[in-house]
């Protein structure tokens, strides 16, 4: 065995919500070393939703259910040729994904109806646990290439 094996990071649960991956969404969110402000984004956008009488937390987790994928396509080199490979997708790597791309989906909606960042990530979460939104069409586009490339999953390894 060449090198140690590395171990990974616990990350401690927020102070709100007791949450890990709470302090995983504030901290994609946050920019610049900032995370008092990413941490008011978070929290104003679950205040919002906790304004139209619906729980945040489980709205939280839904939407992250809803928009992590299953399976995704790996580039791999057999024969001189690439392949797009389906594989199936860790649970760690499957919340990352979804946390980015709710985020990502947040980011693009347009400025005409929402005001402030808050609104937009509260607007996102309540799509992706409806299965609508940006977030979903882009989980349902890595879906589609899993499904074209099925013809290559025995390049497995």
């Amino acid at each position: 065995m060449r090198h140690a094996k590395v171990i990974k990071r616990q990350t401690p649960p927020d102070s709100i919500y007791g949450n890990v991956m709470v302090v995983k969404l504030i901290n994609n969110i946050m920019k610049d070393g900032k995370k008092s402000t990413a941490e008011k984004r978070v929290y104003n956008a679950f205040d919002l939703i906790k304004q139209k009488e619906q729980d945040p937390m489980q709205i939280f987790e839904r939407a992250l259910q809803n928009v992590g994928p299953k399976i995704e396509v790996k580039a791999r080199r057999i024969g001189g040729a690439n392949f797009q490979v389906p594989t199936e997708v860790r649970h760690d790597r499957r919340m990352a994904l979804a946390l980015r791309w709710i985020i990502e989906a947040a980011r693009k909606r347009s400025n005409k109806e929402y005001h402030s960042f808050e609104e937009k990530l509260a607007a996102e979460f309540m799509a992706a646990s409806n299965n609508e939104g940006e977030a979903i069409r882009k989980r349902d586009i890595t879906l589609k290439q899993a499904e074209a490339n099925k013809a290559f999953a025995h390049f497995r390894w």
